[in-house]
């Protein structure tokens, strides 16, 4: 039976995540957080049935804020609220990710500064904790006032509307609900306001992300010194003491990365007196790109790790009785942080093409001539050159997508909500980035292994030929032309399922 982890509200990393979605730990509320949830909620029930108006808990939303709403109609409200917001359109999010939003929205509500009932909650525990991901679109939401509308389609579920994923296949959310043994949710004053205003839309995007951009920091930091090796290039930019010369943390993680990848290579010291003075930048540089990329995860991370442990929601109902409104919901932090993230890992593509550019050219140092196109009978053959067309255009394509979304605005809400973060926008485009970035260095495994091929028997550093056997595992060595969008696909799986890395982790011990 898997392990259950208590929600506090607090406490949440990215590296706590990791553990648990790869562990599939149950949700629980820790017992503090009950207390607080129960307790908000009283104030709201109090507050809801006197004279005074309240945003949200006796009154219309938005434009319409200033409308106060009878009792009897309080529970249409809450449901027509959700109705009226579920305007996703797009393709579907990633379950996945839809689990994700699932367990930041109940660590939001866990803080006990919303106002919903505890039953409301064990909902979304129920669902967490069943596997179930309501289907959620990807597009509709401006990143302020909260997701609304993501956020009103992962609602939907507990509604018994829409539908939902189940175990790979997607089922009507009253069959859900019958599957746990439970109602559709009735929702009471507050509620469906503290479900839909929040930024678990754009977090989770975020969170997402940054795992598979922590992961593809050591693939890219592999395929360059498996580049490096296979050009013939030099060690001796990646000196400790260069990069302890200009303290950046990044820089530094980089270059002891390929530094203990490269320990015991033969074929680094074997030409010494080449001649060659220096790399071009993409191989020279890489501790200064790479590790660049690095210190903006890093500062994404303290971002949304901040967001994570947060409320995001609006009104907030304080202990003391008092509701008072803000804008917690709107998403500029995330915003500005998914922008940066994007740029930064379009860089490790545009850096990645760059090396694979020159291993297309080959160069004849030595005994062993590192061929064009990475192949010996080339005329007949194409080799490697369409490989990086595809690589090329998924780095221009980055570029576009890198444009920052949260430079822009559209007031809505007959100008109630009249700046918008448009964060919702910069977190989908994340990880079409981080998709490409992913392909354009599967596409430079592949092509640096093949390259290193022909430098054999001369060894590379223990760490490279632990990742190159492991590439030789599940892809041949290319003799001729054949159809390499099924090699790309193979290289992609192993960047992807961190095969490369953990064999180059065998040698080098666990890298940065």
């Amino acid at each position: 039976m898997s392990a259950t982890h208590l929600l506090s509200g607090e406490g949440l990393t990215i590296g706590l995540l990791r553990q648990l979605l790869t562990d599939q730990s149950r949700l629980a509320l820790a017992p503090a957080a009950q207390e607080r949830v129960a307790a908000s909620r009283a104030v709201v029930d109090r507050l809801q049935a006197g004279e005074k108006s309240y945003y949200g808990i006796n009154t219309g939303f938005g434009a319409l804020a200033h409308t106060r709403i009878a009792a009897a109609d309080i529970e249409k409200l809450q449901e027509n609220l959700i109705l009226s917001h579920a305007v996703g359109v797009g393709r579907e999010v990633d379950p996945d990710i839809v689990r994700l939003m699932l367990l930041l929205k109940i660590n939001a509500l866990a803080l006990g500064l919303s106002g919903v009932r505890p039953v409301l909650v064990e909902y979304l525990l129920r669902f967490y904790n069943a596997g179930l991901s309501p289907v959620v679109f990807a597009k509709g939401s401006l990143g302020a006032s909260g997701d609304l509308a993501p956020l009103a389609h992962l609602t939907l579920g507990l509604l018994g509307l829409g539908e939902v994923w189940q175990a790979g296949r997607k089922i009507p959310a009253t069959d859900a609900l019958a599957s746990l043994g439970l109602a559709p949710l009735r929702l009471k004053s507050k509620e469906g306001l503290a479900l839909i205003n929040g930024t678990q839309f754009m977090a989770a995007h975020a969170v997402h992300g940054l795992l598979r951009i922590r992961d593809l920091l050591k693939v890219a930091d592999l395929t360059a010194a498996m580049t490096l090796e296979a050009m013939r290039g030099s060690a001796t930019p990646f000196d400790e003491r260069i990069h302890a010369a200009r303290q950046h943390p990044g820089q530094q993680e980089t270059a002891d990365n390929v530094r203990r990848l490269l320990v015991d290579s033969q074929i680094l010291p074997s030409h010494l007196n080449c001649g060659k003075v220096q790399d071009p930048y993409s191989l020279r540089c890489v501790p200064q790109v790479h590790g660049a990329v690095r210190d903006a995860v890093r500062h994404a991370a303290t971002t949304v790790e901040t967001e994570i442990n947060a409320v995001t929601d609006n009104p907030l109902v304080f202990p003391n009785g008092d509701v008072v409104s803000g804008g917690n919901f709107h998403g500029e932090p995330l915003a500005f942080a998914l922008d940066y993230l994007a740029i930064a890992t379009a860089e490790l593509a545009s850096i990645s093409e760059r090396r694979l550019y020159l291993l297309l050219g080959g160069d004849t140092m030595g005994e062993k001539k590192l061929p064009k196109l990475l192949m010996s009978d080339t005329g007949l053959n194409s080799g490697f050159m369409l490989p990086q067309y595809a690589a090329a255009a998924l780095v221009s394509e980055n570029k576009i997508l890198a444009h920052p979304a949260s430079v822009d605005s559209i007031p809505s809400s007959l100008g109630q909500e009249d700046h918008v973060s448009m964060g919702a926008i910069a977190a989908t485009k994340l990880l079409e980035v981080v998709a490409n970035t992913e392909t354009v260095l599967a596409i430079e495994l592949m092509s640096a292994a093949q390259a290193l091929d022909f430098i054999h028997p001369l060894k590379a550093g223990g760490g490279v030929e632990a990742a190159h056997a492991a590439v030789r595992q599940r892809l041949a060595f290319a003799e001729a032309d054949r159809l390499f969008h099924n090699d790309i696909q193979t290289a992609l799986g192993l960047v992807r399922d961190g095969t490369v890395v953990a064999a180059a982790e065998q040698v080098t011990g666990e890298l940065h």
